[in-house]
């Protein structure tokens, strides 16, 4: 192969088909026939020498050839953009797709006041969010099908940018009006003797980490929701007579609810945002990931009148 056999648009309709392993799609992304991204499909193979794509039943499938090619021609891709493109940004007038990966979670407390932030500051940017999923992580960035990751250091690859934005902690939550909830302070023995709901975030799970904490006081509760995302576990909690134990973020402008301090210490989280080096310099995407940090800086919530421990990077 040599480098005159090459040109821009043969890397864009390699680059379009990876990413929609089909000649259909690719042809609608890149704004062309059919038959000529069938042609160029032809040219790439004769330059490369590796047929790149076979027919599957869903479309086409890489070969290990093409697989091996997808990371570096994307970054060649992004460099080339990144040189073009034009070096003001003026976020009031931007326009541009920044893609989040977060959990339940995330999504309520960062997401949402992340969004509002942007809707005055940046009205023409849209944000999507994706479900977090760890081990594709990586591969989802190299693609260019995700820019950030909101997760916890555990799940960050060690390939990625990574920046801390707090330390949450769990805070004890009933409904207003709760019998429980008449005394300023809750005891061990008043919160192992009611009814608790959780999150669980595989499904079906009825332990979390404050039995592992009550294990070691040896004793018990009595678990008898799990649900898989923590809107649902607050909407029961506003209307039954379950205790919860939730991260402390998440009360932000929530109504209905009584906040107590656990009695019993349960280990919280960290949270950090995550990114690939193929966007690391980039301004747009710099812009955005500040902006994330100070939506983060500027959400803390005190109802139990201890504040979290916050480390804000």
């Amino acid at each position: 192969m040599q480098l005159r056999n090459l040109d821009l648009n043969l890397l864009k309709a390699f680059d379009a088909l990876m990413d929609e392993r089909s000649v259909t799609r690719a042809a609608e992304r890149l704004a062309v026939t059919q038959p000529a991204v069938s042609a160029t499909l032809t040219r790439l193979r004769d330059a490369l020498g590796d047929p790149l794509f076979v027919r599957s039943q869903r479309g086409i499938t890489p070969t290990a050839r093409a697989m091996e090619l997808s990371a570096p021609i994307k970054r060649i891709l992004f460099d080339i953009e990144a040189v073009i493109r034009p070096t003001d940004f003026d976020p009031a007038t931007a326009e541009l797709t920044v893609k989040v990966s977060a959990t339940d979670y995330a999504l309520r407390a960062v997401v949402v006041p992340f969004v509002a932030r942007l809707r005055q500051l940046a009205p023409r940017v849209r944000v999507a969010v994706l479900p977090a999923h760890g081990p594709e992580l990586l591969e989802q960035m190299e693609r260019g099908e995700l820019d950030l990751a909101l997760i916890t250091p555990q799940m960050s690859p060690p390939d990625l940018h990574s920046r801390t934005l707090f330390d949450e902690r769990y805070v004890c939550v009933l409904r207003e009006g709760h019998p429980a909830a008449a005394d300023a302070a809750l005891t061990l023995d008043a919160f192992c003797a009611l009814d608790h709901g959780i999150v669980s975030l595989q499904g079906g799970g009825f332990v979390g980490a404050t039995d592992a904490a009550l294990a070691t006081l040896g004793r018990q509760r009595r678990v008898c929701v799990s649900v898989p995302s923590f809107g649902m576990l607050l909407d029961m909690v506003r209307s039954t007579e379950l205790v919860a134990l939730v991260p402390e973020r998440l009360l932000l402008g929530a109504d209905g609810l009584a906040v107590r301090a656990p009695p019993l210490a349960v280990p919280g989280f960290t949270k950090v945002l995550a990114w690939h080096a193929r966007t690391h310099a980039d301004p747009r995407q710099r812009w955005l990931r500040e902006q994330l940090v100070q939506t983060c800086v500027s959400h803390i919530t005190v109802q139990t009148g201890q504040p979290p421990d916050e480390r804000g990077g």
